[in-house]
């Protein structure tokens, strides 16, 4: 199993007799998705996406990944929320957040579009210069503003520089199959497309060719990548006696006894963007009708200098779910010093991964000893099958723990509300933003 729950660092914060409580709750939840008769019902598509894909497109993101990867310098992927996290996420858990730093047969990735910061476009526009470029726009309806704000930006590039006829060569739209502005102007302007399902919300869409196309242009093996989520969804679809369905319960039994906020900490650096990505998945999914578990995150040992005081001595409304990846692949060991200024001589010979394991180890049993419930997800490598295994391992638990907090795991009303605020303050046409404008404005002193 390529992802194990340990729960025995869970003793005196929670017993046998309180998760037994909750078990037909999870049974219930279970059962709902199973028989997709819940709340949001309608986006259930991620359930067997690992083995009902469609093996056409998925030949097509392999071959357009080839092209990319010979005939560019730098890969631009315009998306926002899980139109990128999950790719970015893939990307610097298998490679490295070092990735575009190494030396490689494939070409630098950066992500645009999740951002409305000039400063950060005018760097990446800086970075590309002189430089060879493909671009992946990924946007369902093509009208997000970020991403459709830095795809208007890359196509005048790309169109300057290589011509209408070049430029359609190299931007590839990840979009709606039908409808929608980009799938308009990508038939339009002759681009390749790629579909964003409509039965699977963007926070559940890595293993689409949202996340396929860039991870495979990274040089990931993404049949790997699909292999692992498909074993996961044998190992949890349709059952509740799951590590799967026990993680979502424990959860849910801790939120009912105060712990409103859940840390997922990590002691390597190449897991910060997934818990990034997972903090969208928790938080879109479960934050709404007055309820949620804050999802939070950390990197230790970093962060135990920063924010390791707060989390062993602060309001006990806290709970920890750490990653503990067993094999990474480092080699890194510590030298001697016949010196031995620091007194680090006992470390001597030591591997750099084991001495971070035993950081863990200390760090789990201070938590614990201050007050803080520590769940661990044991999870085998940085592979590209234990990535998809742990992927599927989320998804399911969030779905099953949504449930079980009584909301749709599925929908995310409250983010339209930036939205319309935004386009009001910024002018946009039509009498709804005009009113809201006026009032607005009122309410910022303007």
């Amino acid at each position: 199993m390529a992802v194990k729950l340990n729960c025995k660092h869970l003793e005196g914060f929670l017993s046998a007799d309180e998760l037994k409580a909750i078990q037909p709750e999870i049974d219930k939840s279970v059962e709902t998705i199973n028989a997709r008769n819940g709340a949001g019902s309608d986006f259930l598509g991620w359930i067997d996406l690992p083995i009902d894909y469609d093996k056409e497109e998925f030949t097509r993101i392999q071959t357009a990944a080839e092209k990319i990867r010979k005939t560019c310098d730098v890969f631009i992927v315009i998306g926002i929320g899980g139109s990128y996290l999950g790719a970015r996420a893939a990307i610097e858990f298998i490679k490295s957040p070092l990735y575009n730093n190494l030396k490689k047969n494939t070409p630098d990735i950066y992500f645009a579009g999740n951002t409305i910061s000039g400063n950060a476009l005018d760097e990446l526009l800086s970075i590309c210069e002189g430089k060879d470029i493909c671009v992946n726009v990924i946007s369902k309806s093509g009208t997000t503003t970020e991403p459709a704000i830095a795809f208007r930006i890359f196509r005048e590039l790309l169109e300057k520089k290589y011509g209408e006829d070049g430029a359609k060569e190299r931007i590839f739209a990840t979009t709606d199959k039908s409808k929608g502005s980009l799938k308009s102007l990508s038939v339009e302007k002759g681009y390749e497309t790629f579909v964003v399902p409509d039965d699977v919300g963007g926070r559940y869409s890595v293993l689409t060719a949202v996340g396929l196309l860039p991870i495979a242009v990274a040089g990931c093996d993404i049949n790997k990548l699909m292999q692992g989520a498909a074993d996961a969804r044998t190992a949890f679809k349709g059952r509740s006696d799951t590590d799967c369905a026990k993680y979502a319960a424990i959860r849910n039994c801790l939120y009912r006894k105060g712990k409103a906020i859940e840390i997922l900490a990590c002691y390597h650096s190449f897991f910060s963007m997934t818990a990034e990505w997972w903090k969208q998945l928790y938080g879109e999914s479960e934050g709404k009708d007055g309820k949620g578990i804050f999802p939070a995150s950390v990197i230790f040992s970093t962060d135990l200098h920063s924010m390791g005081q707060m989390i062993q001595e602060g309001v006990r409304n806290v709970f920890e779910t750490v990653v503990d990846i067993k094999q990474t692949g480092a080699k890194a060991t510590v030298p001697g010093d016949s010196a031995d200024l620091d007194g680090l001589n006992f470390l001597a010979g030591s591997e750099l991964n084991a001495v971070n394991h035993k950081a863990l180890e200390a760090t789990v049993l201070a938590h614990c000893d201050g007050g803080v419930p520590n769940i661990i997800l044991e999870v085998d490598s940085k592979s590209e099958y234990d990535f998809g295994y742990m992927v599927y391992f989320f998804e399911m638990a969030c779905a099953v723990s949504g449930y079980t907090l009584g909301v749709n795991p599925f929908n995310q009303p409250g983010v339209e509300n930036y939205k319309n605020n935004m386009y009001a303050l910024l002018g946009k046409p039509g009498d709804q933003y005009q009113a809201r404008r006026a009032e607005l404005l009122k309410r910022l002193g303007k």
